[in-house]
């Protein structure tokens, strides 16, 4: 389903749309309808990659790391 939406735009930016709509090909509601649609993905797209980099913080990561016995063990390696 789709919903028709009224914008207010300045004079200049509308003449500006409509020649870059022009040049594409398309209409302006096309031009800003694929715009929007990608911003809704990358806006997506980073939340689920926040998610996940969080939930590794919370699980953490296990780099085998040994604290040395002595100060000679430290100067062996």
């Amino acid at each position: 389903m789709k919903t028709n939406v009224t914008l207010k735009l300045d004079t200049g930016l509308l003449r500006e749309a409509r020649v870059l709509a022009a040049d594409e090909g398309r209409s302006i509601s096309a031009l800003l309808t694929d715009r929007l649609e990608a911003l809704i993905r990358e806006r997506k797209a980073f939340d689920r990659a926040r998610r996940r980099a969080l939930m590794r913080l919370r699980q953490g990561l296990d780099l085998q790391w040994k604290p040395a016995k002595s100060r000679d063990e430290i100067h062996e390696r």
